[in-house]
Order: structure tokens, then C-alpha cells, then sequence
């Protein structure tokens, strides 16, 4: 783990390139970590870098939004048809697809780790500030820390199983813990949170505290998180720390208490609605990783680096911009919305329906006819990025789209699909913006309330895990795919066996130049 291990200082937080409201503060250069922390502001100053530590985890590598599409049954990998086939090798759960590929997930482990340390270094230093008359703050600080620890954890133990779990700063070459007991610190941490966060209603939030975790961001990670453990390992409750019941009350209390509420039509939610688009920090967004157009290469990393992956291949048409033409849609998810549900358009950027020149299918591998419309770069009518028109460096990493991690919808269906009382009313309302006026009711079953997350959630990094957790063997099985797709403009085999996700059991390889750092101490997941 020591290489994983930076000193909070030494790399200066890369505070001074974080320009979103609450991210907005000035590098730190020659501060050491001994002499640091000593006053509330300095607190502050490093828990903006926990918040940094979460910005920048896929600023490299395969962003999880990504990976988990490709993963699914929503997409197939993509990219250029001269590119290597790392992309496919995770799109069908096969190491020999792409061995030169056993390391595409090393710079996110490298950058998860680093951003623990960094939350792990601030919990450990809070005793030694000197906090006066502001003694609120330090369980307000620990409470933010603690729930970017366990939104880290829970992306890093849901990708690689048994992992290294580390709770304070340590440079020891520790092995893997259980998935229990990495589960056992997320849920802690998130009742810690939950329990010292401020109560604070959507309509009174301010822009300066957008982007900061909420107690309502708190509880709706909970419930997540229960639903996945209780899922994929088939247990009652949360490692004996909450149980159903409990893990319903905190989604009833963000639908009664949080202020929330649905954006009134679908489409709005996502940038490429152009002038009808709500904004980030609406009504709906529970919880975001905040982005902005600064990213540079001279060590400024806050832009999305990864929204670039998912544009059409290197061509653009207004409003949508050119980028790698990763995660192609599978024409199976455009299928399957009626074409009564607003959010089949609003999803999915449908090349023909469109009546969209393309007319670079000889770049593209696994063309589909199909691309994520939610996230996806934009230019404007000229073809130029909307983000170097904001003054980015250019348009592969000054995208500035927020990804939006916990929206309010979100809440209703697992508030629904855990038994709450109203879960016909709150199945109800998100089916009834979706269809409109040709909404017709229908009961709130667990098969339907599950088939509306699919409708509700596509291409927003949440399908792969909602498969996972009905069971491996069913994931598989509605992954599993044998089709044609076209490559470089000619037709082509496209097969994803099921007896690969059963092999893997839906979990990705841990890099292989980590094992090898270990000296063997950390073991490779099975199939990998």
C-alpha cells in the first residue's frame, strides 16, 4: 500500500484549481503535514482536498459511470475500431481479450487510495485543532469525511470484492479484509454522518454549500448500500448494523424532510436539453461529483476527463459533441422503452431517428446507432466545444458536466422497492412524469419497480449494480449477448458469455502491477 501513500501537503490538494462554489480556495505549498493542523480554517483547507480526492478518482483510468454501463446490459464497449480492446475485454468479462489491458483499472486504485488517505489523515488530526468557539464544526467536518470514505469504499468493494481497508494513515503492505467487515466501516461511517450532518432543507441550501454532502446525501448512500449488500450476498441486514426497516426510515425522512422533489419533465435533467435544462444543483440532485472547465496539464485535474469517452466517434452534429464513441448503446435498451416514455429520447442519442449524418462508422468499433445523450460532450451550432467557449484547454478535459450520483428519483423507487407504505404513490410519480399524458397505472410489483429503475437510471453508472444485486446468475443471464455489431463499417460476431460473469462473479481484476507491489499478499479475483 506505500505506494499508494502521499503526504495531504505535499501534492498541494490541487485546491487552487477547484472553482465550484465550495471548492473555490488557494493552494497550499509550503505547509507540512506536522504543522498544519491547528486552526478551523485549516481543517477546512483539507477537507476541501478530501472533496478534491473524490473529484479526480477517474480522472484516469476507466471512470466508474463508464465501466458500469459497459458492464451491464445497456452497452457494449466501443471506442475506435484501431484502438486496443480494453473496453472489451470488460464488456465480456475476459482477461484474454485484451492482455495488455491487466492494468486498466491501476490508476483508479492508485487514485482511490489516495483520496482514503487523505480523509483517513484529516479524521486522525481533528483532535489537534484548536477549534474555540466553533467546536460544531469539528463533527460537521469528521461527518463529510467520513461519508466520502464510505462512498469510496463502496465504489472500490463493489468493483474488486475484498479489498485492503485502511482506517488511518499506514504505509503497511496489508492484506485484503472480507467484504463484511469493509461493509461494517462504509455503514458506520454513514450512520456517523447521518447522525452529525445539518438538517438543512433543498430550498435552503446556498450556492457556497452545493456540492458539500448532505444528510440527506447520507441516507439516500444508505439506502443504496443496503439494498446492494442485503442483494449480492443474500442477507437479512446491513453486517448487523441496519436492518430493513431502519434503512427505509432514512429514505422516508430525505421524501418528508429534504425538500426535494422530481424536475417537472425528464429531458431538462441533462445538459443536452440546451435552454430548457434545469441545472446542476436542482430540485432533484441528492448528491453530485462536482466538475468545472480548469482542468490543465500542469496539474490542475478538475474537469470530467471522462464525459470526452462517451461522445460520438470524432464527429460531432449540434448539439452534440465529438468524443471516443465508448459505451455504444445497445439498440436492446432503445427497444425496450415505449415510444410513449419521454425518457427514451432524453436517454439515448438515436443516430437514424435523429436524422443524423454519421458518416464515421469506419472509425468505430461496435457501432450501434446509438449514444448516451445524458452525459456527452456539446458544441455549439458552429461545432465548437461548449467547453473551450467556457475557456477550457480543450475539449477532452475541460468538460465540466457534474455526474450525478443520487438523484431524488432514486429515493422514491428504493423507498418503494423496500415496502415503504406510499410505494404505489412514489412508483406513481415517476412513472407519471415519464409518460405524461399517456400515463396509465400500474401496480407497484418488485418486477416493476425494478424494470422502472432500468427506464429510470439508464446510462447513468446504476444498471450493473441493480443486476448484481437480484443475483449473479440472473446478471448473467441478461447480460450475456450474441448479436452482430459493425466494426470499422463491416458486420461482426458480438458474444458475451454468461459463464464469464458467473466465473467473475460480476467482480473486476485488481491490477496486476498492485499484486506484484504486495509481493503477493494481495490475491487476484477469480477468472482474472
Amino acid at each position: 500500500m506505500k505506494n499508494f501513500i502521499i503526504s495531504l501537503l505535499s501534492i498541494t490538494l490541487a485546491l487552487g484549481s477547484c472553482t465550484k462554489g465550495f471548492l473555490d480556495t488557494e493552494p497550499i505549498t509550503d505547509l507540512t503535514d506536522e504543522n498544519f493542523y491547528t486552526t478551523p480554517e485549516d481543517a477546512y483547507t483539507a477537507l476541501v482536498g478530501c472533496y478534491d480526492g473524490l473529484q479526480i478518482i477517474w480522472a484516469e483510468g476507466i471512470s466508474l459511470p463508464v465501466a458500469a454501463e459497459v458492464l451491464s446490459d445497456n452497452c457494449f464497449g466501443g471506442t475506435g475500431n484501431a484502438d486496443g480492446f480494453g473496453y472489451q475485454m470488460l464488456d465480456e468479462f475476459d482477461r484474454l481479450r485484451s492482455p495488455a489491458d491487466q492494468n486498466i483499472f491501476g490508476p483508479n486504485w492508485e487514485a482511490y487510495y489516495k483520496a482514503v488517505y487523505r480523509c483517513n489523515v484529516l479524521i486522525g488530526k481533528l483532535d489537534d485543532i484548536e477549534w474555540g468557539n466553533e467546536t460544531d464544526l469539528r463533527l460537521i467536518y469528521e461527518a463529510e469525511a467520513r461519508f466520502i470514505r464510505a462512498y469510496l469504499y463502496f465504489d472500490m468493494v463493489r468493483l474488486w470484492g475484498n479489498i485492503p481497508l485502511l482506517t488511518e494513515p499506514s504505509s503497511e503492505n496489508i492484506p485484503q479484509s472480507t467484504s463484511e467487515e469493509v461493509y461494517g466501516v462504509i455503514a458506520g461511517d454513514l450512520q456517523f454522518a447521518i447522525g452529525h450532518l445539518p438538517s438543512t432543507a433543498y430550498a435552503a441550501q446556498s450556492t457556497d454549500t452545493y456540492g458539500r454532502v448532505t444528510k440527506w446525501a447520507a441516507e439516500g448512500l444508505m439506502g443504496r448500500v443496503f439494498l446492494y449488500y442485503t442483494g449480492y450476498y443474500n442477507q437479512s441486514d446491513l453486517v448487523g448494523l441496519v436492518d430493513r426497516g431502519t434503512a427505509l426510515n432514512y429514505l422516508e425522512d430525505i421524501i418528508a424532510n429534504g425538500g426535494y422533489a422530481l424536475v417537472e419533465h425528464y429531458a431538462n435533467l441533462w445538459p443536452a436539453s440546451l435552454e430548457d435544462y434545469v441545472g446542476e444543483d436542482n430540485q432533484e440532485t441528492i448528491f453530485a461529483i462536482k466538475y468545472t472547465y480548469t482542468s490543465d496539464y500542469d496539474g490542475n485535474t478538475d474537469g470530467n476527463h471522462w464525459l470526452v469517452m462517451l461522445g460520438m466517434r470524432e464527429q460531432w452534429s449540434f448539439p452534440y459533441g465529438n468524443g471516443w464513441g465508448g459505451a455504444t448503446v445497445n439498440p436492446k435498451l432503445w427497444n425496450t422503452y415505449s415510444d410513449a416514455d419521454s425518457r427514451k429520447a432524453a436517454s439515448i442519442i438515436a443516430i437514424q431517428e435523429e436524422q443524423i449524418n454519421f458518416t464515421n462508422q469506419s472509425r468505430q468499433r461496435e457501432y450501434t446507432g446509438y449514444y448516451n445523450k445524458k452525459y456527452t460532450p456539446l458544441v455549439d451550432e458552429e461545432g465548437n466545444s461548449i467547453a473551450v467557449n467556457n475557456g477550457a484547454v480543450n475539449f477532452m478535459i475541460g468538460q465540466f458536466q457534474d455526474y450525478v450520483s443520487i438523484r431524488y428519483a432514486d429515493i422514491l423507487l428504493m423507498a418503494a422497492e423496500l415496502g415503504s407504505a406510499n410505494a404505489q404513490l412514489y412508483f406513481d410519480a415517476v412513472r407519471q412524469r415519464a409518460y405524461g399524458d399517456n400515463f396509465t397505472a400500474l401496480p407497484a410489483t418488485p418486477a416493476r419497480i425494478m424494470n422502472e429503475r432500468h427506464l429510470e437510471f439508464a446510462l447513468e453508472g446504476i444498471r450493473y449494480w441493480d443486476l448484481l444485486r437480484q443475483g449473479v446468475n440472473q446478471a448473467a443471464n441478461t447480460i450475456a449477448e450474441n448479436t452482430f455489431v459493425l466494426n470499422g463499417g463491416q458486420q461482426v460476431s458480438k458474444v458475451i458469455n454468461a459463464s464469464k460473469i458467473n466465473e467473475t462473479q460480476g467482480l473486476q481484476q485488481i491490477p496486476y502491477n498492485q499484486i506484484n507491489l504486495s509481493n503477493g499478499v494481495l490475491v487476484q479475483n477469480t477468472g482474472w
